[in-house]
């Protein structure tokens, strides 16, 4: 997982609620095991349509989704959070999110950024024209135009997702009380 401490740059002006992990990643693309290559199917059915923001050149390579209420919802699949970190989206804003994708999210480095409507209603015009950026260190949302947001993480994930800290990294970390351990038990 890298370091997202501080995530700059244009926004997928999305807006839309109640985008399911169905609509991220559609289940025909499911069939792999493999993180890579996924971001090329991310938003499939949003992409057929004339005029999408994932094919406007503007927002090319943008490290910020702005979506609305309940991103993420529908089934379990972790391919959700897979295909948009292919993708290059380092942080998702929105006025909330499914319980599940929000973990998901989290356990591949995507910062879920919980903002009220009116601040999303902002973020949509500004994401037009302008950069937005996600700063963990200060717990802010803002934008070139003076928008400053604060918004809420839990601390554990805070420190993981500032300190570029997986599951895997946080185990390695206690590598020496798991020896002890292992040593005074015997296993």
């Amino acid at each position: 997982m890298s370091d997202s401490s501080r995530i700059q740059g244009r926004a997928y002006p999305l807006g839309r609620a109640n985008v399911d992990t169905d609509v991220i990643i559609p289940a025909a693309h499911l069939k792999t095991i493999t993180r890579a290559g996924l971001g090329r199917y991310a938003f499939d059915t949003v992409r057929a349509e004339v005029g999408n923001v994932f094919d406007d050149p503007r927002f090319a390579g943008a490290p910020i989704l702005i979506a609305g209420d309940n991103f993420g919802c529908g089934s379990s699949r972790e391919h959700a959070a897979w295909a948009l970190a292919d993708l290059g989206i380092r942080a998702v804003i929105a006025p909330s999110f499914a319980d599940i994708f929000a973990s998901n999210a989290f356990k591949n480095g995507i910062v879920t950024v919980a903002l009220p409507q009116s601040a999303i209603d902002r973020l949509l015009a500004v994401a037009e024209a302008d950069e937005i950026e996600v700063d963990l260190e200060t717990m802010s949302v803002t934008t070139p135009l003076q928008d400053r947001y604060a918004f809420s993480l839990d601390p554990f994930r805070r420190r993981c997702l500032l300190e570029g800290l997986d599951e895997i990294a946080l185990t390695l970390a206690s590598e020496s009380a798991i020896r002890t351990y292992e040593a005074n038990t015997g296993i």
